[in-house]
């Protein structure tokens, strides 16, 4: 009788372990689920390291652009990683702006100033959004050597010649950039300044490429680079995040 109620005793102590042993692990599971959860909502679906999350919260523009997203009916927070159909619509209507402002002058030689300073490089390798005048010149230089080497006509080098301005890149974030930029010097040329509108085209490249941009923006932080939408945007530090883990994967409306 002592034998079968140490039995039990020993049976009915197992499947409690048993349990418990099933809760821990439930928890555990759970846990995991709940951090995985968090990240991803942090990151836009993206996982990126908490800490550059939390640097692309901080960076993120929101809100209405001033004076000009109330025109075109825009804001910062249409171009969001949990709306693609909204964030690609934003960029197709900046895009067209730059389809459909001819800039001339002294208007134009501004735009290639500013526009000359930023470039789309998480989606292609040009220098710059624009043709720069050093572009033209270099290129030029390759076609006349071609021409003197019997290699091409000179009909046929004005197929490859190009003008400081054109465009550089054929993706649709580098459009609604160069639409922004030709939009605020033809319509708002007194209002804005040059560094003004680097900072806007600055934060239309934050919102395309938040978790990129995020880690640019914490390595610039960690090497006591003051912050501007400018500085981190522009060429001038381009390429400061590749060492910083988590700084790729994460784009915002189609390339």
């Amino acid at each position: 009788m002592e034998e079968d109620k140490l039995k039990k005793i020993e049976n009915k102590n197992g499947r409690l372990g048993q349990v418990i042993t099933g809760l821990l692990i439930l928890g555990l599971v759970f846990a995991v689920f709940n951090q995985f959860q968090l990240l991803t909502m942090r990151s836009g679906g993206t996982m990126i390291p908490t800490g550059v999350a939390a640097v692309q919260a901080a960076v993120i523009p929101t809100g209405v652009p001033i004076i000009y997203g109330g025109e075109l009916g825009i804001s910062y927070d249409d171009i969001s990683p949990n709306d693609q159909s909204s964030a690609d619509r934003t960029i197709r209507i900046l895009g067209n702006l730059d389809r459909t402002i001819t800039l001339e002058g002294e208007n134009l030689d501004r735009y290639i100033d500013i526009t000359s300073q930023i470039s789309c490089e998480y989606c292609c390798g040009a220098q710059s959004i624009i043709v720069r005048r050093e572009d033209v010149e270099s290129m030029n230089e390759k076609i006349d050597a071609a021409i003197e080497a019997g290699q091409i006509t000179e009909e046929q080098a004005e197929e490859y010649r190009q003008n400081a301005g054109d465009a550089a890149c054929g993706c649709a974030h580098s459009f609604a950039m160069r639409g922004v930029a030709k939009y605020l010097i033809i319509e708002h040329g007194s209002e804005f300044t040059d560094e003004e509108i680097l900072d806007e085209l600055g934060k239309l490249k934050t919102l395309f490429f938040p978790s990129q941009m995020a880690a640019k923006a914490a390595v610039m932080e960690e090497q006591g680079i003051e912050f501007s939408y400018a500085n981190l945007g522009s060429n001038s530090y381009r390429g400061i995040e590749r060492s910083a883990s988590g700084s790729g994967g994460g784009m915002v409306g189609g390339c």
